[in-house]
């Protein structure tokens, strides 16, 4: 999604970056992992498909994705690749209502689970769709044995509306009500930066 070519969420431990082709290897090598195709429903692709869908992401009015960095190791002047946490995305499902989102978040590196990386991002992503996109319900879809992603969603909120047992699947609903969007705003520390702002200033600091 081109709105959030140039658009950086800063939170506590967590940067939010635009997903640019300098990310796609270690994405892609990410990828690899057996564990994490099957809690991301995902199959593997060559390092040119994954190009591609980086490409598609970025093009695409339907979908808006951002790169999960480290923010303290980005602090101590760690490059860009090697802050990688994972990633955090947006689906708009269905056409005829553009206010609904599908969220899908993936702490990729092990060392980062488990401590609130995945939380505050799910929080940072929720921010930016109910204020820049204008996402009124938030969809979740989570396999039924991803229990620490279930329990992820319940603490933001997100009630049960559906199971299917055929693809053992839980879908879970948040609705941005006045209450809940001004417990969003007060629960998540937000700064709004620019990434090619960011970038400069990083580079300066590894000269």
């Amino acid at each position: 999604m081109r709105v959030n070519e140039d658009t950086v969420l800063r939170g506590q431990r967590v940067l939010l970056v635009p997903y640019e082709p300098h990310h796609v290897p270690r994405y892609h090598a990410w990828m690899k992992s057996e564990e994490l195709q099957k809690l991301t429903a995902s199959e593997p692709l060559t390092l040119s498909q994954e190009y591609d869908m980086q490409r598609s992401w970025r093009e695409d009015s339907d979908k808006c994705t951002f790169i999960i960095l480290d923010a303290i190791q980005w602090d101590q002047g760690y490059p860009e690749e090697q802050c990688m946490v994972g990633d955090v995305n947006l689906f708009m499902v269905d056409p005829e209502n553009p206010a609904l989102a599908e969220i899908e978040i993936m702490i990729a590196d092990p060392k980062f689970r488990g401590k609130g990386y995945g939380e505050e991002s799910v929080r940072l992503m929720l921010y930016y769709g109910a204020t820049t996109l204008g996402i009124s319900t938030y969809q979740a879809k989570i396999g039924q044995e991803n229990t620490t992603s279930v329990r992820l969603f319940s603490r933001l909120h997100f009630e049960e509306v559906s199971l299917s047992t055929v693809f053992q699947e839980l879908t879970l609903h948040w609705k941005v009500t006045t209450a809940e969007r001004l417990w969003l705003l007060d629960a998540t520390p937000v700064t709004v930066e620019t990434y090619s702002k960011m970038k400069r200033s990083g580079t300066e600091l590894r000269d």
